[in-house]
């Protein structure tokens, strides 16, 4: 008497568990990706410790794949693309300032590759030929201090003049008038709205940095300003760092800090 021949096992039906496996990969993918283009460090994390657990992964989808994103400093791209979305949102704000003050004639807002610019006519924050804060001057730094206190970037001052000579006791040349307005500016973010000197530089540039030709006296007025630059992290790195930063970067190279200086009581400035 004959066996009867077992049955195969029908594996037509395989290629659904590929097919699945190939579904929840690319759901995992579009989700992630959907999570990058809204940049948003707390949310970024949830996800990626949500993703984690619920794979089963113990922490480890984000951790070997590349530079680290959570926890630890965030790639690059990730960080540029965040400061670019603060300071595009920083824009808007002064923007809408501007405009409600009815300023808009003589101070602009403009995005440039080091930072945003914040330029002020010469006649908005002193009288001519003065390095003195009108009081105007003073009620439009009250608006935008609070504003720039929340950035974490460097903010430069930057005085400029036109090139007409200028030879006073106080002023010999353009480049003490422009360089004695752009650190009276520093001198009042620090002094009246308590922020702090470490973030804050001024710079002086006299006649040479002109926005048109000193022609007529529509492109010297135009030339004739305080540039506020919000810098770009990229560009703030080129600034003198504090020796606590320093010692920070020296330590997390070397493992040990710089030895501290000695200072001498009797040098001077």
């Amino acid at each position: 008497m004959r066996r009867r021949r077992r049955p195969k096992k029908d594996g037509s039906e395989r290629w659904l568990i590929t097919y699945a496996d190939l579904i929840t990969l690319l759901m995992i993918f579009f989700v992630v990706m959907y999570a990058l283009s809204k940049v948003d460090a707390a949310k970024f994390e949830t996800l990626a410790n949500s993703l984690s657990a619920a794979l089963g992964a113990g922490g480890m989808i984000l951790d070997n794949s590349g530079p680290a994103v959570v926890p630890g400093n965030p790639p690059e791209q990730i960080r540029d693309l965040v400061e670019k979305n603060q300071l595009e949102k920083l824009r808007q704000e002064l923007e809408q300032l501007i405009g409600e003050s009815g300023l808009s004639a003589k101070v602009s807002v403009t995005t440039e590759e080091r930072g945003i610019v914040l330029s002020f006519q010469d006649n908005v924050l002193f009288e001519l030929g003065s390095d003195v804060l009108t009081g105007q001057a003073r009620e439009i730094l009250d608006k935008v201090a609070p504003m720039l206190a929340n950035t974490p970037n460097y903010i430069r001052i930057e005085g400029h003049t036109d090139n007409l000579p200028i030879s006073t006791a106080r002023f010999p040349s353009n480049w003490e008038l422009s360089a004695a307005r752009a650190t009276n500016v520093v001198r009042e973010l620090i002094s009246t709205h308590g922020m702090p000197p470490e973030k804050l530089s001024a710079i002086a540039y006299g006649e040479y940095r002109p926005r048109a030709p000193n022609a007529n006296q529509y492109n010297r007025q135009l030339n004739r300003r305080v540039d506020l630059i919000i810098l770009r992290n990229k560009f703030s790195e080129a600034e003198p760092q504090p020796i606590d930063v320093i010692n920070q970067f020296i330590l997390e190279s070397t493992g040990s800090a710089a030895s501290p200086v000695v200072e001498d009581s009797s040098a001077g400035n």
